[in-house]
């Protein structure tokens, strides 16, 4: 859908205040129903449905009655939201040409009060050339539900952040301004996309130059995971600029190996094929990969070292989250603090009492009938009050499920007939007629 800005000089506060009011009611709704709208906008004299038909001649809202009369927003409407937002903050004050189109996004100039041209990435997941974004990105974690305006969002959040922490470590990579929405606004990066460009003065030191930043990417622990010549900026003095971060993963992750070769080998077939530089084919069947050379060296992941301070811990990048970080870090103390003082028959007893705890806890008829057993054996157990406390808990778990199981499920239409009457009445009435 084409941005026309020009629709904003004539919103009143009115517009905004329903927009919002849908924006609100999406949170549990994927219709907002039309009273829920005027109970949020409050207001007054009915003005909300005057407002919501204005909105819809602009496109901003999308009106649907399948099941019950009700509206969403649409990514305009959302864009009007976020600019809305970024202009009252002083971000900028006007909206100019868009500059760029891709499978998930749309990038438009902006400019400052002082004349100042920054850059506005508006994220736009959803599309046709885009749609499998839960089995790509893990935006949703465990979550099922979703539409594309949240994920639009979360996927604008990941990226400011990222470009954020690259920058203050020294990263060629713009200047992130702020983050409203499914907007983000950097600096504008004054160059050319790699893939546009034909001819090179120092192709071999704009080689190493690429190849270094992956490098040191997976030294912090981040890998980029869509790094080719789409995603890379250079100007006429050829200083490399990197773009585009939502799909950024951690060193942890599962297939970051994957992920890093993937991007190494995209660099090395681009300038091979581009700017003819010579690479010659490794012989060993044992590597994987299709490119090497003796003068530049594939990297290898596993060669990688690790420095101190990983940007995958700080920004809980996919893989990787704070919160295991806690665990291993806390789960790894205990061991080594209590693996040198545990007798070895304490470590077989609570071992043998952890796998008989998870194991009952999925089959608690089992637990159930194994109570009284565990009556005869109380004496070594006196032993191990941790592991008399943990089987005194699975006796009780065992009982109240037990119980829980026996309860009648009996409602008042159990007895009922198909005539609605109930069958001790419909015995009555028999019993009389023969009378």
């Amino acid at each position: 859908m084409k941005l026309d800005v020009d629709v904003l000089r004539y919103l009143s506060k009115d517009d905004f205040r329903v927009l919002t009011a849908v924006e609100m009611g999406m949170r549990n709704h994927e219709v907002v129903p039309s009273e829920l709208i005027d109970r949020i906008a409050c207001l007054k004299h009915g003005g909300t449905y005057k407002v919501l038909k204005n909105l819809l001649k602009h496109k901003l809202l999308h009106h649907d009655s399948s099941k019950y009369d009700g509206f969403r927003l649409t990514y305009l409407g959302y864009d009007f939201l976020a600019i809305k937002t970024m202009v009252n903050r002083g971000i900028f004050t006007g909206v100019g040409r868009q500059i760029g189109v891709g499978k998930e996004s749309d990038i438009f100039e902006v400019v400052k009060e002082d004349g100042t041209v920054l850059a506005m990435k508006l994220h736009r997941l959803g599309r046709v050339s885009f749609r499998a974004v839960k089995s790509k990105r893990d935006y949703l974690r465990h979550r099922s539900s979703y539409n594309w305006l949240y994920l639009s969002r979360l996927a604008a959040l990941k990226e400011f952040a990222f470009m954020k922490a690259l920058e203050e470590h020294g990263f060629p990579v713009p200047n992130a301004v702020d983050c409203n929405r499914h907007c983000v606004v950097m600096s504008l990066v004054r160059g050319y996309p790699l893939v546009q460009v034909k001819q090179l003065q120092n192709p071999g030191t704009a080689f190493e130059t690429i190849l270094g930043l992956v490098v040191r990417m997976a030294e912090h622990g981040l890998i980029h995971c869509d790094f080719n010549e789409f995603n890379i900026m250079i100007d006429d003095d050829e200083k490399i600029t990197m773009i585009d971060f939502p799909q950024m993963v951690s060193v942890s992750h599962r297939n970051a190996k994957m992920y890093f070769d993937r991007d190494v080998e995209c660099i090395f077939k681009f300038f091979k094929k581009r700017f003819n530089l010579s690479f010659e084919e490794n012989e060993d069947e044992s590597d994987d990969s299709e490119i090497d050379s003796d003068e530049v060296c594939w990297p290898r992941f596993s060669e990688i070292k690790k420095v101190s301070g990983f940007l995958d811990k700080e920004l809980a990048a996919s893989g990787f989250t704070g919160k295991d970080q806690e665990d291993f870090e806390r789960n790894n103390n205990l061991y080594l603090q209590e693996g040198d003082n545990t007798p070895e028959h304490e470590h077989g007893q609570i071992e043998h009492g952890v796998v008989e705890e998870d194991r009952l806890e999925d089959n608690p008829e089992e637990e159930s009938s194994q109570a009284g057993c565990e009556h005869d054996s109380e004496a070594e157990q006196v032993e191990n009050p941790e592991l008399t406390k943990r089987l005194s808990k699975q006796r009780q778990r065992a009982i109240q499920a037990a119980r829980g199981r026996k309860k009648s499920s009996t409602s008042r239409t159990m007895y009922s007939d198909k005539g609605g009457r109930s069958s001790y009445k419909s015995k009555i009435q028999k019993q009389m007629s023969s009378w």
